[in-house]
């Protein structure tokens, strides 16, 4: 097992999680099996209780694991699986040693920082390097493992000192540190300075880790003359220095490592099988396409675009597989609110004009009470004008209430996450739901949803299957008992869970695209491969929707006439056979017959 470590200096957040993902794929293209680890520092279990404004986008996966937007990375970039505990947080460390020591497995012995959360960190790496993410069962080879954070903080240093032993254990030729840092270029004299990223890896050295490669983070391509100087003062060769600097599509950055040898190195230095160059992976630059589509994303999180990075990632892919630029007008959904009419009118009006001039509108999942009216008011707009909607997790329960309270004239409904008391209470409290604890209480994970009508436009997107699996994050649910009286006015209720109890796909009928869904797709949603109902929905935005699904009907009658045809051969040919078989039989039995002798 090959071991990649990539450390971050200098600030977060400057695409550890890129370049571990696009390191990670490289080695893929080139024929190796790799799997990813995400370390966060923090002393949290896992990400489920976060604020999106605190830590971004909490991601799903398929054993119910509420981790690190990273982790989203990885599977996007590497088309893997992973599970829960391929996110490692300080909590989870903490927590399996304290269960170890209640159950006496120290023998009595003082429990320390070293060694005992050192070793516990270098098993759980270990163990989980060796579980096989792809569909064959074959064990990874290289595992690329991205500590989060910065060298330097508290809360890391367990971690950094658990590597420093962990590179002796497995031996030098079996691992290596990418280390990321940023070089800051001032506006008051456009240098680029280095100073930041030489004290950075000193502080890393000292700490008894030395980086293999310097991956710098730049607005603009460095300077030959700064990457020597790196070289010079950093202790590696310029080849070891890289330059990452800003680009159109992440989808690039794989092809810029390559460009600069980092397959070479890494095969150097990690003796790596490769034995074939890297495949190109899809990059084509956004702004060479020649149409353009605009989606209006109504949410609560829209001053942090990393509240909603697969929901993003989901819309350009599907956006990419139809060739159009895609357009995001982030919309904060208490601005539609007659309330902000009052208190700042400009702003109101701001937001409706970015809602009217879209081609399709998205209402994203989330929690909480505010900007829930305003979520609801552009519902209705996409609906009464005719406009592309889908409807995510709670964007697919405010769709019902809507629909409740314009259609069915019950005007007080809505969930009773917002309203307890409502008469109308048509999105209610699961039964697993448990008011006493937070985390981890939600429907998670993987669940099959059945479709129960043919005529379905998801199901058609699915390529008419008769379920799907797809990821759950949610507490409340569509109330079962309320499904007549929606669909006797058009609201139909297409997708089911396996008992038939839970609402997991709705359709309006008469309607260009109106289309909610319990589940979270952007989670499954893969740049070659984009998620069905957000691809459904860039198509009706851009007017391809009924042209796809004609030629896609088109398509699977050229794949099942020849084989009908030949069916209905077979057919005849038995009917035949067993015409001919039954003509032969009466006739034996009438030329064999004897009159009874007496």
């Amino acid at each position: 097992m090959k071991y990649i470590l990539v450390t971050g200096g200098v600030i977060s957040g400057i695409g550890k999680g890129i370049i571990a993902s696009s390191v990670g794929t490289i080695l893929k293209s080139c024929g190796l099996h790799v799997t990813a680890i995400k370390i966060d520092p923090y002393i949290n279990i896992d990400a489920g209780t976060f604020s999106p404004y605190e830590h971004g986008e909490v991601f799903v996966l398929d054993d119910g694991g509420e981790v690190d937007l990273d982790l989203g990375n990885y599977e996007r970039f590497l088309d893997i699986r992973l599970i829960r505990d391929n996110n490692i947080t300080t909590g989870k460390i903490y927590q399996s040693v304290i269960n170890k020591e209640r159950k006496g497995d120290y023998l009595g012995k003082t429990v320390q920082v070293v060694p005992h959360i050192t070793d516990a960190i270098q098993e759980w790496v270990m163990k989980q390097a060796t579980i096989s993410v792809d569909e064959d069962g074959v064990e990874p080879q290289v595992c690329v493992i991205e500590l989060g954070g910065t060298v330097g903080d508290i809360e890391s240093m367990p971690f950094i000192e658990a590597f420093r032993q962990f590179q002796f254990k497995v031996k030098r030729e079996n691992f290596c540190n990418i280390h990321v840092s940023l070089i800051p270029q001032p506006n008051t004299t456009g240098e680029q300075k280095t100073k930041p990223t030489q004290n950075s890896v000193r502080e890393l050295r000292g700490l008894g880790l030395s980086a293999d490669l310097i991956v710098c983070r730049c607005t603009t391509p460095l300077e030959t003359s700064v990457k020597e100087k790196i070289s010079m003062f950093c202790h590696v060769e310029p080849t070891q220095v890289i330059c990452v600097h800003d680009v159109s599509s992440i989808y690039r950055v794989p092809l810029l490592l390559e460009d600069q040898g980092v397959v070479r190195y890494l095969c150097e230095r990690l003796n790596l099988p490769i034995e074939m160059r890297p495949r190109k992976i899809v990059s084509q630059p956004l702004t060479i396409l020649n149409f353009h589509v605009s989606i209006a994303l109504v949410g609560k999180y829209t001053k942090l675009a990393d509240s909603y990075t697969s929901v993003i990632k989901a819309l350009e892919h599907s956006a990419l597989a139809i060739n159009h630029k895609l357009e995001v007008k982030y919309i904060d959904s208490a601005d539609l609110e007659t309330t902000t009419l009052q208190d700042d009118p400009v702003k109101y009006h701001e937001a409706w004009q970015k809602l009217c001039s879209a081609h399709g509108v998205l209402v994203p999942g989330g929690f909480g009470a505010r900007g829930t009216e305003g979520k609801m008011e552009a519902i209705s707009w996409a609906r009464k004008q005719n406009k592309p909607f889908l409807g995510v997790c709670l964007g697919m329960q405010l769709a019902v209430c809507e629909f409740a309270r314009s259609v069915l004239g019950w005007e007080d409904a809505n969930s009773t996450e917002f309203n307890p008391e409502s008469k109308h209470p048509v999105v209610i409290d699961m039964p697993e739901h448990n008011p006493g604890q937070m985390g981890g209480t939600m429907r998670l994970g993987k669940r099959r949803t059945i479709f129960s009508s043919s005529t379905s436009v998801l199901r058609k997107l699915y390529g008419d299957v008769e379920y799907v699996d797809e990821r759950h994050r949610h507490r409340f649910e569509v109330n079962p008992e309320l499904k007549h009286h929606f669909e006797q006015k058009g609201l139909q209720f297409v997708g089911q869970d396996v008992e038939g109890e839970r609402m997991e796909v709705i359709e309006l009928e008469d309607h260009c695209y109106f289309v909610g869904v319990q589940y979270h797709p952007e989670f499954t949603s893969r740049p070659i491969k984009p998620s069905p109902p957000y691809f459904g929905l860039l198509l009706a935005s851009a007017g391809k929707l009924q042209s796809y699904l004609a030629k896609a009907h088109q398509s699977l009658l050229n794949v099942i006439s020849p084989f009908s045809h030949f069916l209905s051969y077979l057919a005849d040919i038995y009917a035949l056979m067993t015409l001919l078989i039954s003509n032969l039989s009466g006739k034996r039995e009438k030329t064999s017959y004897k009159e009874p002798t007496t």
